[in-house]
């Protein structure tokens, strides 16, 4: 069957369109991308303003008419924290609903976290092990830890690079000081999650999702999307720790010239590190390997597992 998967993101609101059937990989057949940006989109009370509102509302239909052209037999429609978060999530879902019809599912951090799991290991396999996810959101940090596909532990932080570059690092280039204050927040929220994973021993192997690991993969080395989708993607922190520091001192534009770092994300890319960095350090972590497959798989093989025989 042909699906699509709607997924109302922090950054982008993106239309994946799979060819899928129980017991086979998801094939992708199209993509639609836009980039709304919700998570800069709050005003000062934590609400999504009328504009985004408008421009989300605009861009679910145009969306709901690409999977109409395209053959879609069901489309699976999502948020994530950016509007679950927003303090006027329960208006926003109204509204999408009352003008396009779509029922946005709101995932919890968790769901998300579980899900994003859950395609990492279909996409790694049994011979994985003990598997730790890391993915980085432009609302949210996802950890996952486990040996079946669904994680032992699971948790989800309000440390997006979208979220953190809006409220922490207004300069180009940011100010040291920011960059330092922001690092201190990231590396205290991290901490508190760390025994959650720990008490489970290490992990086999390690893997990071999300368009923010696979630009630091790319700028510390690792192939570019023109290898093809099986070659071996790595970023060792440090790699990262060097990179962290040239990153802090360059301007939005200056990010724009590094390989694979796309303008749509370069402002985004020094907090997306921080983070990255952090996580990589507190949980005793090496290195991650980057997997093509993350939330919007976890959706689709979710929906195929509950498929009746």
């Amino acid at each position: 069957m042909r699906l699509g998967v709607l997924d109302v993101g922090s950054n982008t609101v993106h239309l994946l369109v799979m060819d899928a059937h129980p017991g086979a990989c998801p094939l992708p057949a199209h993509s639609h991308k836009v980039e709304l940006r919700l998570a800069e989109l709050l005003d000062a009370d934590g609400a999504i303003g009328a504009s985004g509102i408008d421009r989300l509302v605009a861009v679910v239909r145009d969306a709901l008419h690409t999977a109409e052209e395209k053959g879609c037999e069901a489309v699976l429609p999502f948020a994530t924290s950016a509007v679950r978060d927003a303090a006027n999530a329960d208006a926003v879902l109204a509204r999408v609903k009352a003008e396009t019809g779509v029922t946005l599912q709101v995932l919890t951090g968790e769901e998300e976290a579980r899900l994003t799991f859950l395609a990492a290991r279909r996409w790694f396999g049994w011979s994985a092990g003990k598997l730790l996810l890391l993915d980085i959101g432009g609302g949210s940090l996802e950890i996952a830890y486990g040996i079946d596909e669904e994680p032992d532990a699971a948790a989800s932080l309000p440390l997006g690079a979208g979220r953190l570059t809006a409220g922490w690092l207004p300069g180009d280039p940011p100010d040291p000081a920011d960059v330092r204050a922001l690092r201190r927040h990231v590396r205290a929220e991290i901490a508190r999650t760390v025994g959650e994973f720990a008490r489970f021993g290490p992990p086999d192997h390690v893997v990071a999702t999300s368009k923010t690991f696979k630009q630091l993969a790319r700028i510390a080395g690792a192939p570019g999307s023109g290898e093809g989708l099986y070659a071996q993607r790595l970023l060792s922190r440090a790699s990262l720790e060097a990179w962290v520091p040239k990153l802090a001192g360059m301007t939005v534009e200056q990010r724009c010239g590094l390989p694979g770092v796309s303008p749509s994300r370069a402002a985004q890319l020094l907090a997306g590190a921080l983070v990255a960095e952090a996580a990589m350090d507190l949980l005793g972590v090496g290195a991650v390997e980057i997997c093509p497959w993350a939330l919007r798989e976890g959706v689709i093989l979710r929906r195929l597992d509950h498929l009746p025989e």
